[in-house]
C-alpha cells in the first residue's frame, strides 16, 4: 500500500520548509562534497585487508586500523580529541595521530602462569602412601582463559553428562549427578551434537555450563575434549572473552586423561559414558553399572568416581593492553549551538582470526569484516571529510566522529566513552550509528531508534516523502512488518526534482537513490548506539541487514555494494543537516521496546541493560528500561546485581542463567550494590510477549 498523498496545503507547507532548509546552508548545496565511491572502496580495501588480520581488539591489526583512521581524520582537518593545550603535553606530541585516540583498558589475551598443576591421587588403604600421577599442562590438560586461579587438594570427581541445566528446556544434568563439593567432569558438545542452531546451543555455551556447575555446588568444572588429538581441540587453545572470571577453576582434559579419571579400561574409549550422558534418558537406561560392566569402574555413572581424587592448581595470567576509540571533531560555528554535540559513530574492530563470536567452522582464518564493520567505518570517514570540507556548509553544532573499538566483545569502546565522554554527554543531542551498511539489497535500509526522540519520525518521514523513499514501520523485529502496518515502495530509483504549482523548478535534488526504509522504534540493540541510549541520548541506527558471510572469513571487500553505500551516506548526511538546522534539539523519549522478540527463548523479561565492559564481581547495569519490572522494583542504572533468585551473580552469564529459571508473575529476591550500600529488593518478572 502506498503512503497517502499529501494534501495541497500540506505540500505547500512542506515545500516552503524544504526551500528554507536550502536557504539555511546558502547556495553551496549544489557544489558541496558528496560521498565518494572510490574513497569508500580504498578505505574498505585497506581495513578489510589481510594486513590487518581481522582487526581483533587489542591486536596489531586493530592498532593499524586506529592509526589509519586517525591519519584520515588529520588529513581532513578534524580537531583532535585531546589538544596541544592539555597540561604537560608538547606541541610535537599533540601533532601525533595518537592525539585522536581515547584509550581504554582491554584484556588482549591470556597465557599460562607458573603454577598450573593437575594430579590424579589414587585412594589407597590405611598406611599405604599414594603415588601421584601428574599430568602435563598443554599436552594432557589446559585451564580455560576464563578460569579462576585457585588451588584445590584431594577433590572427588563426579560425571555430570554434558553439564547442562536449563529450566526452559526441562533438562538438568545436575539433577541426576552428585557434584556438590566435587569436581564435575562433563562431555563437550550437547545432547543434539554441535548444531549451532539446535535447542541446546545457548545452554551448551561454556559460560552457561560454568554458571550451571556453580549453581549445583561444584568446586571445579572439567570438560572432556571432543577431538582425539588434544591439541586439535578448540578448547585446548587459551582464549579470553572479556566477560570476567568464572568463579571456579575450569579446565579441559584430553580424552585419554578423562578415561583414566573415569576408570575406563579400553584406552580413551568413552562411548559408555557418551551413550548415557543425556539426562533425558533417565529411567530408560536402567543401572549405569550394567552399561559399564566392561570398565574397571562398575559404580553408577553419575555418582562420585571411586578410587581416586584430583589435586588442581590453575594459574592464568591476563595480559592487559590499551585499546582505543578514535575521536575527531568538527567544531560548530554558532556561538551558542556549538556547545551541543551530534555524535556519529561506527565500530572498526572485528573478529581477528576467529574464535569467540565466529560462525566459521574453524579458527585461524582471517575474518576480514568488510561489511562488519569496515563499511560503517569507511562511511564515518567519508562523512567526516564532507562535514570538515571548506566547500561544505559549516554545521552550527559540533559534530563528534567516533570510531569505536571493542564492539564485538560487548560494546566495550562505546560503553567506555559514555562513562568518560570527551564532550559533555548532557549536551550530546543525538547519536547516529552505522554498523554493516555495505550490503544493501533492493534498496532496503533498516533504521532503528526512531522512537527515541519525538522529532525522528518527522525528520525521516519528511525526507522519505520528499525523496520518494518508502517506509515500513516495524515494531516487533527487523525485516518483518506486522499485518496491517503501512508499507510503501520507492517511487523511483533515481533523484527527482520537485516543482511548484506553476511548474517552475524550486529545488534540485542531489543523487540520493530512493530507498526502501524499514523503521524500528527501539533504541537498544546489538551495537554501539545502545550505550548512548542507556544514557538517555536519542539515537538512530542504520544497517542493511545480515547475510551469509556474517562473522565469517568470507565477509570480504569485493562483496560490498559501494554505490549503494554512497547513497546511504547521502541520506545520513541529510539527517545530520536536518538535526543541525533545527534550533531545538531532538527531544528524548522512551521508545517502545522491541527486543522481547529477540530473546534466545527466555520466558520472562526484567528490563535491565547489562554492562559488558566491566568484568568486576557482579553484573553492572548500564540502564533500566522505563516501566519495566526492574524499574518497578527500584533497580537503577549503576547498580551491581550480586544475587538473583537465589543464585550468586558474578557476571552476565550467571545473571542469564538465573533469568532462565525464573517464572513470570512470581516474586524473587534480588541483591545489589548501590555505591557502598548492599540492598535487597523484590522483583516480579513479566512474561515475554
Amino acid at each position: 500500500m502506498k503512503i497517502k498523498t499529501l494534501s495541497r496545503q500540506s505540500f505547500v507547507i512542506f515545500l516552503l520548509t524544504a526551500i528554507s532548509f536550502v536557504a539555511v546552508f546558502g547556495q553551496q548545496t549544489s557544489t558541496q562534497p558528496v560521498p565518494s565511491v572510490e574513497r569508500l572502496r580504498a578505505h574498505i580495501n585497506y581495513l578489510a585487508s589481510d594486513k590487518l588480520e581481522g582487526r581483533r581488539t587489542g591486536s596489531e591489526g586493530a592498532n593499524l586500523a586506529a592509526e589509519y583512521i586517525a591519519k584520515e581524520f588529520s588529513r581532513c582537518g578534524l580537531q583532535r580529541s585531546i589538544g596541544w593545550d592539555t597540561p604537560g603535553m608538547s606541541i610535537l606530541e599533540a601533532d601525533s595521530p595518537n592525539r585522536y585516540l581515547q584509550k581504554f583498558p582491554y584484556v588482549a589475551g591470556v597465557e599460562l602462569g607458573k603454577n598450573n598443576q593437575l594430579s590424579i591421587v589414587p585412594v589407597m588403604g590405611p598406611g599405604i602412601v599414594a603415588q601421584l600421577f601428574e599430568l602435563k599442562v598443554s599436552d594432557d590438560w589446559m585451564p580455560l582463559g576464563l578460569s579462576s586461579n585457585t588451588k584445590l587438594e584431594n577433590l572427588e570427581v563426579a560425571f555430570a553428562g554434558y553439564g547442562i541445566s536449563s529450566a526452559e528446556l526441562k533438562y538438568d544434568d545436575y539433577a541426576v549427578s552428585a557434584v556438590k563439593d566435587r569436581a564435575a567432569i562433563v562431555l563437550a558438545g550437547t545432547p543434539d551434537g554441535d548444531n549451532p542452531h539446535g535447542q541446546f546451543a545457548r545452554a551448551g555455551d561454556i559460560r552457561f555450563r560454568v554458571a550451571a556447575a556453580r549453581a549445583a555446588g561444584a568446586r571445579a568444572l572439567i570438560i572432556i575434549a571432543s577431538e582425539p588429538n588434544f591439541k586439535d581441540d578448540r578448547l585446548s587453545r587459551l582464549s579470553y572473552d572479556n566477560a570476567g572470571e568464572a568463579g571456579l577453576p575450569v579446565l579441559v582434559v584430553s580424552r585419554g586423561v578423562a578415561a583414566r579419571i573415569l576408570g575406563v579400561r579400553d584406552g580413551d574409549d568413552l562411548s559408555p559414558y557418551e551413550k548415557l550422558a543425556d539426562a533425558r534418558l533417565g529411567s530408560s537406561t536402567g543401572s549405569a553399572a550394567t552399561a559399564l560392566s566392561n570398565t574397571s569402574n562398575s559404580a553408577s555413572l553419575r555418582v562420585p568416581v571411586a578410587g581416586l581424587k584430583l589435586s588442581i592448581s590453575t594459574d592464568v595470567v591476563r595480559r592487559e593492553v590499551d585499546a582505543a576509540n578514535v575521536v575527531g571533531i568538527v567544531n560548530g560555528f554558532d556561538p551558542v549551538l556549538k556547545n551541543e554535540f551530534i555524535v556519529i559513530g561506527a565500530h572498526y574492530d572485528h573478529l581477528g582470526r576467529g574464535g569467540e563470536g565466529s560462525l566459521a567452522p574453524r579458527e585461524g582464518d582471517i575474518h576480514h569484516g568488510a561489511d562488519d564493520n569496515a563499511s560503517g567505518t569507511a562511511g564515518l570517514l567519508e562523512l567526516a571529510r564532507i562535514f570538515a570540507s571548506s566547500d561544505s556548509p559549516r554545521p552550527r553544532r559540533t559534530i563528534v566522529f567516533i570510531a569505536f573499538s571493542g564492539e564485538e566483545e560487548g560494546l566495550l569502546g562505546s560503553s567506555y566513552y559514555v562513562n568518560h565522554p570527551l564532550r559533555p554527554l548532557g549536551n550530546t543531542v543525538a547519536m547516529i550509528n552505522m554498523d554493516m551498511i555495505g550490503r544493501m539489497k533492493n534498496n532496503k535500509l533498516i533504521v532503528g531508534g526512531v522512537g527515541t526522540a519525538e522529532g525522528w519520525r518527522r525528520v525521516i518521514d519528511s525526507s522519505a516523502k520528499f525523496w520518494g523513499i518508502g517506509v515500513t514501520p516495524v515494531p516487533a523485529s527487523y525485516g518483518k512488518p506486522l499485518a496491517g502496518e503501512l508499507t510503501a515502495k520507492p517511487e523511483s530509483s533515481s533523484a527527482r526534482a520537485k516543482q511548484s504549482a506553476n511548474g517552475s523548478l524550486t529545488a534540485t535534488l542531489d543523487s540520493i537513490r530512493a530507498l526502501d526504509l524499514t523503521l524500528s522504534e527501539d533504541g537498544y540493540g546489538p551495537s554501539d548506539h545502545s550505550s548512548f541510549y542507556a544514557k538517555k541520548v536519542p539515537v538512530l541506527f542504520l544497517w542493511t541487514g545480515t547475510h551469509e558471510d556474517y562473522h565469517k572469513p568470507s565477509d570480504t571487500a569485493d562483496k560490498i555494494n559501494y554505490e549503494d553505500e554512497s547513497h546511504i551516506l547521502s541520506f545520513v548526511a541529510r539527517i545530520i543537516r536536518s538535526v543541525d538546522a533545527n534550533d531545538a534539539r531532538p527531544a528524548y523519549t522512551v521508545a517502545k521496546s522491541e527486543s522481547q522478540g529477540r530473546t534466545m527463548g527466555f520466558r520472562v523479561y526484567l528490563g535491565t541493560i547489562p554492562n559488558y565492559a566491566d568484568s568486576g564481581d557482579g553484573l553492572l547495569l548500564d540502564g533500566v528500561r522505563d516501566d519495566s519490572p526492574a524499574a518497578k522494583a527500584g533497580i537503577k542504572a549503576g547498580d551491581w546485581i550480586v544475587k538473583l533468585a537465589g543464585r550468586e551473580v558474578h557476571n552476565v552469564y550467571d545473571y542469564t542463567y538465573a533469568l532462565g529459571e525464573m517464572k513470570a508473575g512470581q516474586e524473587y529476591l534480588v541483591e545489589l550494590l548501590r555505591g557502598t550500600e548492599r540492598m535487597k529488593l523484590t522483583i516480579t518478572p513479566a512474561a515475554r510477549k
